[in-house]
Formats: C-alpha cells, structure tokens, sequence
C-alpha cells in the first residue's frame, strides 16, 4: 500500500491482525489491510460479542466510542471482520476497536458485504493465502452526513474492498465497490477493477510488484477466477 499521509495527523496503525491509516478528518480508516491465510480462515478462536471500543492508539480527541454510533441508523461494520480474525484471540479483541469500523448502512453491512467477506475467506482456503484491503469512498460533496457527538464520525458515500491471490501460476486480483445504502447489491454487481478502485481513491496497492504483473492484474476484473 502506497500513498503519502495527506494530513499531518493522520495515523499508520498496527494491530495483531491488520493494518490501518486512521484519518482525522472522517474519523474512519481511509484504508485497513491484512493478509488471510486458509488456516487462518478456519480458526477457533470464540467471536467476541459486543467488544465494540475505542482504539488506545488514537489520540482522545479522535477517538470513537462505540456510543458515537447509538441511534444512529447504521451499524458499526467492521473493515476487517471478525470471521478473518478467528486465528487468534487477541486478534479477534482488537478487531473491534473503533478505528476499524465505519457507519455502514444495516442491510449491506448484514447481507452483501458480510456475503464479500465469506467468499474471502473461501477464497483464503482455496488459494492458500490472500491479501485484503479494503476501506470507505467518500464523495466531494457541499453537505457531508456524520454521527456521533463526542467526536463526529463522517458517514461513507460507499466502500471499496480489493483481493489478491500471489499463488504461483494463478496470480489474480480483483475489487469491489459497494454503496453505502439499503438495497440489493449482488457479488457480481459489485465487481471492478483494481485500477478503477485506485482511481476512485488515490491509493496504489500493489505497487510492491513488477510493473507487467502490476499492470496486468489491475486491469481485469473476472469474478469466475475466482470461483
């Protein structure tokens, strides 16, 4: 993952089991990444219920609490879910820190992305290991929606999620672009490019590869490699 911090106080964030750059201004990731392995997808570790709390490494003035989000008509949806941290037991607790979660609409949060997030971890199983990242998209707009009141938290005009398999042979990677709403949105709906998803959000990430290989994942976008 590739891109300069934009404000001075934005934070580079390390956790058991992902990666995040917490944005001062929205209150919310602007990315969070981590690797899924196929065991690592078949962990035991208990789900913790209901741990939703603030994240120690951000600032107090920054920090959201998870009584920012009472009644504010959108779940806490997790960046990294808890279903890819069942490895480990600290893991699992830390992925519930605020700092990994945005305003998500109930019905994408509960259905079509939690519908993304276990074909990852199909995905992990099939593929041996994959790499994630995935975060909110907010647009350039006059009047912004936030919650919270102790500290505001913006509400995401949609999310992005990327995927890449490094599986010798069968290197492949994939995105998906979800809006932030109440409706149907299918799987294959929400397939794009990685380049479409850099476009829309400024980050380049994969930039670790050879420019042919970086240049020929990127630009496909074909759902049945993966199935």
């Amino acid at each position: 993952m590739e891109r300069p911090l934009g404000r001075e106080n934005d934070l580079l964030i390390e956790h058991t089991g992902y990666a995040l750059v917490y944005n001062t201004e929205t209150n919310c990731p602007d990315w969070v990444a981590w690797e899924l392995t196929g065991e690592e997808a078949d962990g035991k570790a208990a789900r913790r219920v209901n741990d939703f709390r603030g994240d120690p490494l951000v600032p107090e003035e920054n920090r959201v609490e998870t009584a920012d989000y009472k009644d504010c008509g959108y779940d806490r949806g997790h960046m990294c879910p808890a279903g890819d941290m069942k490895w480990s037991s600290k893991a699992m607790s830390e992925c519930f820190y605020m700092s990994n979660i945005c305003p998500q609409s109930p019905t994408l949060n509960r259905q079509w992305w939690e519908h993304l997030e276990s074909a990852c971890r199909r995905w992990a199983r099939q593929e041996g290991s994959i790499y994630i990242c995935c975060g909110p998209i907010f647009r350039r707009e006059r009047k912004k929606k936030f919650v919270g009141d102790a500290v505001k938290v913006r509400v995401p005009n949609s999310f992005f999620k990327v995927v890449l398999s490094l599986k010798e042979g069968d290197e492949k990677a994939i995105g998906f672009v979800y809006s932030n709403r109440d409706s149907r949105q299918p799987m294959e709906e929400a397939v794009v490019t990685v380049d479409s998803v850099e476009r829309l959000t400024g980050l380049d990430f994969y930039y670790q590869l050879n420019s042919e290989m970086q240049e020929a994942l990127e630009s496909k976008a074909n759902l049945t490699l993966w199935r």
